[in-house]
């Protein structure tokens, strides 16, 4: 692996969650590729850009309702190696932290998760993405 490629999923990363955190859910969504599945270990796995969409608005519409900020964290990544066919499989933990207005952040999940991505002409797309709740079964 080259330090340019590790560079180019850190900054794929770093754009994503900003997006999500913003409440930009529809491009959020189209970071994944249109058969992308987003599959948590405490929920049914979503399946399809429009579907991750739909999720992911519901969720940010609720945190909007409540005065909740969210923000995420993801360190401690691994990247294995882009194939000839131009797929990357990636692994990190994740913090998602929440803070009422007024109030001090407070961690609301911290997980495991590992995706696999593939190249697009504008960068990097998820293919799949499973997520492991800590503290879970």
């Amino acid at each position: 692996m080259t330090a340019g490629l590790f560079q180019q999923i850190q900054q794929f990363y770093a754009r994503q969650m900003r997006l999500l955190d913003n409440g930009a859910v529809e491009e959020w969504a189209a970071t994944f590729t249109e058969d992308g599945v987003f599959d948590q270990n405490v929920a049914e796995p979503l399946t399809g850009r429009t579907t991750i969409a739909v999720a992911a608005q519901k969720r940010v519409d609720q945190l909007v309702a409540e005065g909740v900020t969210r923000r995420h964290w993801l360190g401690m990544l691994e990247v294995e190696p882009e194939d000839e066919h131009g797929v990357v499989h990636t692994r990190y933990y994740a913090f998602s932290l929440a803070t009422e207005r007024g109030g001090s952040p407070r961690i609301t999940a911290s997980t495991y998760a590992e995706d696999t991505l593939v190249r697009h002409e504008d960068g990097w797309l998820v293919r799949y993405r499973h997520v492991t709740h800590d503290g879970t079964d």
